[in-house]
């Protein structure tokens, strides 16, 4: 069985196959490969105010088709929500703050806009007797208000500052392809 295969070992192309098998794996894990998300690059940006964190959402320019028929492909149709929160201990009440997000117009015309959390509250908490027994949890707290939505832009990464510990999640928003007619009165 061997004295019949070591023909085909020794043709060329099994050894070329073999060898670029070979070096494919050699190859680190840090060499950036075909199709691998360039580095965003900030140097455009304000440096963050003292106490914030910058946090950067960078939308996928390509996203898997829409299954639904009733949602608009158009990326102009589309909005991504901007939530705001902090992780808590939390029990049975309902807790909330409030705070302001809003955009910081660029220094010159055009340059990049950067979202700003302000004027952060206190924690609140409703003051209801739990049950003993139930235990308490650790779980997000979105900030109080309105959502916050932008416009989705895949050339441009979402720049949001704020202070610590809150955090940034984003929620994206597709609407429906079909238009319909308002009534006048």
């Amino acid at each position: 069985m061997v004295q019949r295969l070591r023909p085909w070992l020794r043709s060329p192309r099994v050894l070329g196959l073999a060898c670029g098998a070979l070096a494919l794996a050699l190859v680190p894990a840090s060499v950036p490969q075909a199709g691998a998300i360039p580095r965003l690059d900030l140097s455009g940006y304000p440096k963050p105010a003292l106490g914030d964190r910058r946090w950067v959402i960078q939308l996928p320019g390509v996203l898997r088709p829409n299954v639904d028929p009733a949602l608009s492909p158009n990326p102009t149709d589309w909005r991504v929500q901007l939530i705001v929160g902090q992780m808590a201990e939390l029990d049975c009440n309902r807790q909330v703050f409030g705070g302001k997000l809003r955009p910081v117009k660029p220094a010159q015309e055009g340059g990049p806009v950067i979202y700003r959390v302000t004027d952060v509250g206190a924690l609140a908490s409703t003051r209801m007797a739990c049950p003993p027994e139930q235990p308490r949890r650790r779980a997000f707290v979105p900030m109080a208000g309105k959502a916050f939505v932008v416009p989705y832009n895949a050339s441009r990464p979402i720049v949001v500052d704020a202070p610590r510990p809150l955090e940034l999640r984003w929620r994206l928003w597709k609407a429906e392809s079909q238009e319909r007619p308002a009534n006048l009165f």
